[in-house]
């Protein structure tokens, strides 16, 4: 062999020991949560990454980055290196909801990402403080009928599915009330406990705890059906308002030239996580389902979730520059 070829086959083979070689995942892996500590977001990445790392002792690095519900954390994602040490926790908002809402989004959900596995979905539930005066969404309607305005009602930011669902049942309802909108939910639920806000919408995990503290009284949840932690709160649609529907769901995706055999691994081992019996407990008792997924059944799921918010976002007439 001559010293040209022999120079080839070694640039050959170091080329080999560095995409096959080398073990993955060597270092901890950052999952961005797109929004602060301590909302549901944070609290599912954080239970179902110690479940990954107990089975197969890969270490995580949780990193929260909140803004722009959730568009800064998706968007850090898309523009990070495909290498495998850098995944993002979405959800309804930052997936589904801000491609529409967004008029200048700096990211595309379906070109930047790659789709890993669905996580878990939960319904939403309108909450108020214990001392409210409101029992029930027949007194919420009856006020903000009788003083359009009077009430305020808060969310974890522009174009969360909270938000979202907030406006969605306003139109149901034919009342309006004043959006103030949070950099996550932490400072929305403390304002209402406070006082400052009258109503929140959010997802089950992030306001259950207070509930079973006493805290905050739950008036209704957006499912079809009751919430087994919660069954003696009606649903929307019990309560007078036909079908209202609305959800967040989570799912765990990377950059989008994530190579196929890393999203292969990641997939497995999430769902497998999600098999764990601990888990599918203290994700229950949080008030959410398991749901897991093939990557292209999510990638699947995403674009028709993108289709049906969108609707919502164009009849609610919101939108952000």
């Amino acid at each position: 062999m001559n010293t040209h070829r022999l120079l080839l086959a070694l640039i050959a083979c170091t080329a080999c020991t560095v995409s096959f070689g080398q073990a993955w995942p060597s270092k901890p892996i950052r999952l961005v949560v797109p929004f602060p500590a301590g909302g549901g977001t944070d609290i599912i990445a954080r239970e179902v990454t110690q479940k990954i790392t107990e089975a197969t002792k890969w270490p995580f690095i949780i990193d929260n980055k909140p803004g722009s519900g959730g568009a800064i954390g998706l968007d850090n994602i898309a523009k990070s290196p495909a290498d495998g040490y850098s995944l993002v926790l979405g959800q309804t908002s930052n997936l589904a909801i801000n491609p529409s809402l967004y008029k200048k989004l700096p990211y595309n959900p379906v070109k930047d990402l790659a789709p890993i596995s669905m996580v878990a979905s939960a319904p939403m539930v309108l909450v108020v403080a214990t001392d409210s005066p409101y029992k029930s969404i027949a007194d919420v309607v009856s006020a903000a009928k009788a003083k359009p305005g009077i009430i305020n009602f808060s969310s974890s930011g522009n174009g969360t599915v909270g938000h979202l669902a907030t406006e969605l049942f306003q139109k149901e309802a034919g009342i309006k009330m004043v959006h103030v909108p949070y950099k996550g939910a932490a400072q929305a639920i403390t304002d209402v406990i406070g006082g400052q806000v009258q109503i929140y919408m959010g997802s089950v995990p992030t306001v259950i705890g207070h509930i079973k503290n006493g805290k905050m009284r739950a008036l209704a949840v957006t499912s079809l059906k009751r919430v087994d932690d919660i069954p003696q709160t009606p649903t929307i649609a019990e309560s007078g308002y036909k079908n209202f529907e609305a959800a967040t769901w989570f799912g765990i995706l990377g950059p989008a030239k994530l190579p196929k055999e890393m999203v292969v691994k990641l997939n497995a081992e999430i769902n497998k996580a999600l098999k764990n019996p601990e888990l599918q407990k203290k994700l229950s008792e949080q008030g959410a389902d398991i749901t897991g997924s093939t990557p292209d059944n999510f990638g699947k799921f995403i674009s028709g979730e993108m289709s049906r918010w969108g609707k919502v976002v164009k009849e609610s007439g919101a939108s952000i520059d």
